[in-house]
């Protein structure tokens, strides 16, 4: 239950629907409410039991949305308006965005006991629970049809006993029971129909107050027709005798009892599966609520105090232990660990971080201790974010949806229509002595198995599911549509910088002279770069505090434009740069054909002299991720076509393009011509899913049909794309094409059982084996059919969780 920022003049709002039993009721809901003035766009999602409903805040709200749908004869929740919350202390709103943080802020002073309760402004709790609310509902639905299912059981049980001794218990029996047979029987079915049943008959008679029929109404129709006729002819068993029987033997009169008690026993049996399988399909999100930590560490005037997590702010001094969970997303103020982010990016290596660095609410800290600074609480927080999505993901519809959709919304009139001929026809077709009982188990079985549930289930129980185990795997999926359009894709065009590579020069060989330590060589270089604000020189620098290289203080420095820089360390003269900057002060080198050899290769070399003699070479590269040969390799087993569009020059792009095995390379490409490459892809007929991590990628990710931000690169790459891989590898685009094709295969699975049960069931139900076989379908094992397809659907498209997708290059995913 949540309302979203307005943005555009348009508001977002999810509300939780109780009462819905079938996609018909979805279906009929969801088309009243876009009728509504105001309304742009609505969505009700069956399986999560939830409308999503964009409008306009200006001509309808969402308490008028909500008293919509109750009017319909369902109950919605409302939203609740969060409260404002108050200025923080912390830092400006601009430091969120730059990283730029001054020192902790103080809290304003107040009397504090051993266990404080804060009750400073913060994020609402709400926001934090947010997901709760859907599970706790889910969970208590399921609980009370556990209760209907237990009771109706205990009574439905002996009635069935009764029915199918055919007279033979009776006769063993004796009186009582021989006489008011049918009265036992009718004491014993009128609570389950009445009481563990009542929830059908109350949505049937909601239904037909507004003119509207769902799968409630088929169930109470079918039983309490059985019902009603067994009822009279209990009471007045002379009304369906003809004047052939012997009017003193009113048992021969036959009743239906079973048929209705257990059908109605069966269905909640399914309903009961159904809810807890369902419940099952959104557990991701659970999962991922339940890693936030309740509390978190702040330091307040000097003391360490405990507050609840919803009361912590933006600049607060956070403290964090070794083992400790993670609180808020922020930044490493002092102090040095490694942490395990898998939790968020999947990724199993633990993250070394230090002063600067920023953490993430629900990470664990694993070796060291950390004083943080807060910047982002609450909803605002990276876990809540992908929470979001999640959400919005799964209650969203993919396209395939449609058709099952427009079946649901017309099924239930037509199955009345075919249970009504049904009647009629073995009405005129049978014997006299037992028209009444052939026309009634036939119409009767086709009203009760007839399930519109599995059509509106086969769909969005896999997309759940599937973006859950996205999530999971660190693949945020923004829509049902992006994950149905993933699996058609035919080409993938990778952007170069951050996305195959690191994003960021690293020193990646040192090539000495002759006579010339390796480790001389790299301590001389970086104590000269060491003040250098060049990216090349930051390389060096890292690379020898990585080796844990004391770096002199140079006693001279000079940068020199576009050449390097010369400086004096240790009383020893150091010039690092280009073979120019050499030249100039009268160096003489003597590996001009190695550095020829290296650039050729899409690698830069930087020269190094010590006092006046050639020392040797550095070589610095935007390194290649550890993943994206394997990545590639797996993308091109999978059948997919990989292109490289980078800015970068056409030596670099092809070195690596040759060393990843992409023949399709296209260099020095203007971040304005990007999207016109991967249009130029989709007019010949390609589906192009594209990668990228920068700004200058957005407007690609945009055009193409599904884009991929890798989770490392910018918040306007993220925004413009369809599909974040947290990770931040091109692994992450295998798995979630992989991902998306067995969820689509899962769909198209669901959706052909669906149809296919009940094109073949309501046929057979309606008798049209009685010719050839002399057998008519009992409405009891239609009821048992029935419940059971639901099951199968949401049984299947939990099969997801576990199932293998294309883990190595040139497998499969077999769900």
């Amino acid at each position: 239950m949540s309302t979203a920022p307005i943005q555009d003049g348009v508001q977002r709002c999810d509300l939780p629907i109780e009462g819905m039993t079938c996609a018909a009721c979805a279906a009929r809901i969801e088309k009243r409410l876009a009728k509504q003035p105001g309304v742009s766009s609505a969505s009700v999602n069956y399986a999560t039991k939830v409308a999503t409903v964009k409008f306009d805040p200006g001509a309808i709200d969402a308490r008028a949305l909500a008293k919509v749908v109750d009017d319909l004869g369902y109950s919605a929740g409302v939203p609740e308006a969060a409260p404002p919350v108050q200025p923080s202390a912390g830092p400006p709103s601009h430091a969120l965005h730059t990283g730029e943080l001054g020192p902790a802020q103080e809290a304003p002073s107040s009397p504090l006991d051993p266990t404080p309760v804060d009750t400073r402004a913060g994020t609402p709790p709400q926001a934090a629970a947010h997901g709760h609310g859907h599970s706790s509902a889910t969970d208590a639905e399921t609980r009370r049809l556990l209760i209907n299912l237990i009771i109706g059981a205990a009574f439905a049980l002996p009635v069935f006993i009764i029915a199918m001794s055919h007279g033979r218990l009776e006769s063993l029996v004796g009186p009582p029971l021989s006489e008011w047979s049918h009265w036992i029987q009718l004491a014993l079915t009128t609570p389950v129909l009445f009481w563990s049943g009542r929830r059908f008959f109350r949505a049937a008679w909601m239904g037909l107050l507004h003119l509207s029929f769902n799968m409630d109404t088929l169930v109470a129709l079918g039983t309490g027709s059985a019902y009603v006729y067994s009822l009279t002819a209990t009471i007045w068993p002379e009304f369906f005798e003809t004047g052939s029987h012997d009017h003193t033997q009113h048992a021969g009169v036959p009743v239906y009892y079973e048929a209705a008690a257990v059908i109605i026993v069966l269905i909640l049996l399914g309903r009961f599966l159904e809810s807890r399988a369902t419940s099952r399909t959104g557990a991701a999100i659970a999962r991922l609520i339940s890693l936030q930590p309740r509390t978190a560490r702040v330091l307040i005037e000097g003391r360490e105090v405990d507050v609840s997590i919803e009361s912590v702010r933006v600049g607060d001094a956070v403290l964090v232990r070794p083992g400790e969970k993670i609180p808020v997303d922020a930044k490493v103020q002092s102090g040095r660990s490694s942490v395990d982010e898998s939790m968020l990016t999947g990724e199993s290596m633990p993250v070394d971080k230090s002063e600067g660095s920023l953490v993430y609410a629900a990470t664990m800290n694993t070796t060291g201790s950390l004083r943080l600074v807060a910047t982002k609480v609450g909803a605002d927080t990276v876990l809540q974010q992908i929470v979001r999505l999640v959400r919005e993901a799964q209650g969203s519809k993919a396209p395939i949806a449609r058709l099952a959709d427009r079946v649901s919304s017309v099924f239930v009139p037509i199955v009345l229509g075919i249970a009504a001929v049904t009647f009629i026809v073995w009405w005129l077709v049978s014997p006299g002595e037992t028209r009444l009982s052939m026309s009634l188990t036939a119409a009767l079985s086709v009203l009760i198995i007839a399930c519109p549930c599995a059509l509106g289930l086969a769909t969005p129980s896999a997309i759940m599911v599937g973006t859950g185990r996205g999530a999971e795997m660190g693949i945020l999926i923004k829509g049902g549509e992006a994950l149905e359009t993933a699996h058609r894709v035919t080409t993938v065009v990778l952007d170069k910088t951050g996305t195959i590579t690191e994003g960021k020069p690293t020193l990646t060989d040192i090539v000495a002279a002759p006579g010339v330590e390796k480790h001389d060589l790299l301590r001389l270089a970086a104590g000269a770069e060491r003040h250098s604000e060049h990216p090349l020189a930051a390389a060096i620098v890292s690379a020898a505090r990585a080796q844990s290289i004391t770096l002199a203080e140079p006693a001279s420095f000079l940068a020199i434009v576009g050449q390097g820089v010369e400086a004096t360390i240790e009383g020893r003269r150091v010039l690092v740069g280009t073979q120019s900057l050499l030249h100039s002060r009268g160096v003489p080198i003597s590996q001009t054909d190695r550095a020829a050899e290296i650039s050729a290769q899409g690698r830069t070399t930087l020269h190094v002299s010590i006092d006046g003699s050639e020392a040797g070479l550095l070589v610095v590269a935007d390194r290649m991720k550890p993943t994206s040969k394997q990545a590639v390799v797996r993308l091109r087993a999978m059948g997919l076509q990989v292109v490289m569009l980078t800015g970068d020059n056409r030596a670099t792009a092809r070195a690596i393009a040759a060393e990843l095995g992409i023949d399709d390379v296209h260099a020095e490409v203007l971040p304005g011509d990007k999207s016109e490459h991967v249009a130029g892809l989709q007019r010949q007929g390609h589906v192009v899913a594209m990668a990228g991590d920068g700004i200058n990628d957005a407007p690609a990710l945009a055009r193409a049909d599904i884009g991929m931000a890798i989770g490392t690169g910018t918040d306007v790459a993220i925004e413009a794309a369809d599909i974040t891989l947290m990770r931040g590898d091109l692994c992450g685009v295998a798995d979630a094409i992989a991902l998306s094709r067995a969820t689509m295969r899962t769909i198209r699975r669901n959706l052909f059982w669906a149809f296919a049960y009940n094109v073949v069931g309501i046929p057979i139900a309606a008798g049209v084996l009685f010719p050839l076989t002399g057998w008519l379908l009992s409405p009891i094992i239609a009821s048992a059919a029935m419940a059971m397809s639901s099951v199968s659907v949401v049984t299947s498209s939990l099969r997801l969780r576990t199932a293998r997708l294309a883990s190595a290059a040139g497998t499969r995913s077999s769900p």
